[in-house]
C-alpha cells in the first residue's frame, strides 16, 4: 500500500522541528492509531484524539494542517516502523531458507505486536481511504512495490542455488504476499488470532514450496 499526497489540508511546509515538537508529533500520531483501532476512522475526529491526550484540537491543528495530513502521517509511520522493524531481521539470515523464514516470520511479529496499527490501517483503507478530490490515501502501488522486490531476491536465491530453481518467482511473491497481507484484515475482525501460529504455519508452507530437494 502506499501513501497517496494529500488533498485539500496540505501538509505544513517542511521545517526543522525540535525534540519537543517531534515527540508532540508521534504522541498525536499514537492517540489517532489508538482512537481509530477504537472507534474507527469515520469517528475519529480531531477533537476525539485531542482529548484522548488531553490536549486541545488546537495543539493538533498547530502540528498538522488537518485530518487528511494527520492520517497521511499515521500511514507513513506505520509502514515505516514496519520497514525499521522487518529488514534488520531478515539481513541477520545468512541462507535463503532462514531469509525466507525471516521474511514471513518478521511481518507477521510486527502485526502482532502492533494489532492496533493494523486494526486503524485496515479501518483508513476500507472507509477513510479516498479523500475529498477522489485520490486514495491508502492504495495498491506500495504492495505492487513488495511483490516486486520480493521476487527480484526469490530470484537471486534461485540463481545462487539457494532456493528451488523451478518455481516462478512472480507467482511465488504474489502467494507470499498475499498471505502476509491477509493477516490485518483477520485481525480487525478476530482480535484473539493466534498470529504466531500463523507465521510457522505460513513459513512452513513456502520453506517446502521453495526449498532444494535434499
Amino acid at each position: 500500500m502506499e501513501v497517496a499526497p494529500t488533498g485539500p489540508d496540505e501538509p505544513k511546509e517542511p521545517k526543522e522541528r525540535t525534540f519537543t515538537e517531534n515527540a508532540r508529533r508521534q504522541q498525536i500520531v499514537a492517540a489517532a492509531i489508538d482512537t481509530i483501532a477504537e472507534v474507527g476512522f469515520a469517528q475519529a475526529s480531531l477533537a476525539r484524539i485531542a482529548e484522548r491526550i488531553g490536549v486541545s484540537k488546537g495543539v493538533i491543528s498547530y502540528h498538522f494542517a488537518g485530518k487528511d495530513d494527520l492520517i497521511r502521517q499515521v500511514v507513513i509511520e506505520i509502514f515505516e516502523a514496519a520497514r525499521a522493524f522487518i529488514i534488520p531481521l531478515v539481513l541477520a539470515e545468512s541462507t535463503g531458507p532462514a531469509r525466507l523464514r525471516a521474511y514471513i516470520e518478521s511481518n507477521l511479529a510486527f502485526m502482532r505486536e502492533h494489532r492496533s496499527s493494523m486494526v486503524a490501517i485496515v479501518d483508513i483503507a476500507r472507509n477513510g481511504g479516498v479523500m475529498a478530490d477522489g485520490r486514495r490515501r491508502v492504495d495498491g502501488r506500495d504492495a505492487d512495490v513488495a511483490v516486486h522486490l520480493l521476487e527480484q531476491e526469490l530470484a537471486r536465491l534461485q540463481a545462487a542455488g539457494e532456493l528451488r530453481g523451478d518455481f516462478d518467482p512472480r507467482v511465488m511473491a504474489v502467494a507470499i504476499r498475499g498471505a502476509i497481507e491477509s493477516v490485518p484484515y483477520r485481525l480487525a475482525g478476530d482480535p484473539d488470532l493466534d498470529v504466531d501460529r500463523y507465521a510457522k504455519e505460513i513459513a512452513t508452507i513456502f520453506d517446502l514450496a521453495t526449498r532444494v530437494a535434499d
